[in-house]
């Protein structure tokens, strides 16, 4: 919309001088505030200066469920903490196999379920119908 008479007229009649600009998505949550689904304030709104490019992949490698309700902001986008915490995980899960890896340890050959990277353990689904958790150091050790 072009918004150019409206400012005029506004100016002329209020003897003012008005200026409009246009702010995107992220700077209009970051005015208006409001809480995020962690239930804090808004990112933007309390520390966040700047606004990093965030993409799905980053909350694929943080294993985020990918329901866009989920994974969106007050503003509409993906959520900016995304990226803030996206180099702690590359860094915790640096060295570690992927899910659903067969790995070969001491105890047996297993197949990786799960690895929950807060715990820091992973979880093994040995050959033998077992599963095995041990800590995340502890299965890099074994892996040498």
């Amino acid at each position: 919309m072009d918004f150019r008479e409206l400012v005029r007229t506004l100016a002329r009649e209020l003897g003012l001088r008005i200026e409009m600009r246009q702010i995107g998505i992220r700077d209009e949550a970051r005015l208006l505030g409001g809480l995020g689904p962690c239930g804090l304030p808004f990112c933007c709104s309390t520390f966040l200066k700047e606004f990093a490019p965030i993409s799905v992949k980053m909350a694929k490698e943080q294993n985020v469920i990918l329901n866009p309700s989920k994974i969106s902001g007050g503003c509409g986008r993906l959520l900016c903490c995304l990226n803030y915490e996206y180099d702690q995980y590359r860094e915790l899960s640096r060295g570690l196999p992927k899910i659903g890896k067969r790995v070969t340890l001491p105890e047996g050959t297993g197949k990786i379920r799960s690895i929950d990277i807060f715990s820091r353990t992973v979880t093994i689904d040995m050959t033998d119908e077992k599963a095995l958790v041990m800590n995340i150091d502890e299965l890099r050790e074994k892996m040498k």
